[in-house]
């Protein structure tokens, strides 16, 4: 099955050279290519595509709306590309319905990987990143009495979920989970997607942020490198 692409950034010659990169592979098709976030809708809605390179900062329509617009739209999965890795964005974007984050300065291979990934209905952030943005922006909004207040949503989990979601904000895969829990894979992969039904979560990006967003996990606990399975 080919993966749909499409690659929307302001600078022809990133914009170019991504979609070079991609359109070299046999089983990944950029459909489109766009220099800004409303050409980028328009291009989702016509194309159809799997996933979206969308760069975070464009003209018109930034990335982050246009990534809540197609979030909100269709089923296609957007990835965040920026030059920094301490974007003050970043955090909004993946809120917005992003299922991944790279740097512009990734390497090849993990631009083809990220891309694989994602369009598979997993998530993924750069390595140089996941820790820091996910500390960063959510020790932002962890006053008390708003991840008391948010704290009120974990009541619909069971213990195990609960463990669970603890592992995921950890940045654990669904192997190393199932190691700690001492159950099955196919337990894990069971209790999230428990965890994302009951909590309304799209994927689990989101569930990292919800566990340090409820207090789950303080900000300082050691994560893993990427959220992904």
């Amino acid at each position: 099955m080919t993966i749909r692409v499409v690659v929307a950034d302001d600078q022809e010659l990133v914009r170019s050279g991504f979609a070079m990169i991609l359109d070299a592979q046999e089983d990944i098709e950029v459909v489109a290519e766009v220099g800004d976030g409303a050409a980028a809708v328009e291009a989702v809605a016509r194309q159809a595509p799997d996933v979206a390179l969308l760069d975070i900062r464009m003209p018109v329509l930034d990335g982050i709306e246009a990534c809540r617009t197609i979030s909100a739209r269709s089923a296609c999965r957007t990835v965040m590309l920026t030059t920094f890795d301490s974007d003050e964005y970043v955090y909004e974007a993946l809120h917005a319905g992003a299922s991944g984050f790279l740097l512009k300065d990734v390497r090849r291979d993990d631009l083809v990987h990220a891309v694989r990934v994602v369009a598979a209905g997993e998530s993924l952030l750069a390595p140089s990143v996941a820790r820091r943005l996910i500390e960063e922006y959510t020790a932002a909004t962890a006053r008390p009495a708003v991840a008391a207040l948010a704290a009120d949503r974990l009541e619909v989990l069971t213990a195990r979920e609960r463990e669970t979601l603890l592992h995921l904000g950890r940045g654990l895969s669904n192997a190393e989970i199932a190691a700690a829990l001492v159950v099955s894979e196919h337990t894990v992969k069971s209790h999230v997607g428990n965890v994302l039904a009951k909590l309304g979560l799209r994927d689990r990006i989101q569930a990292v942020i919800c566990a340090y967003e409820t207090g789950l996990i303080a900000a300082g606990t050691p994560t893993g490198t990427s959220a992904r399975a």
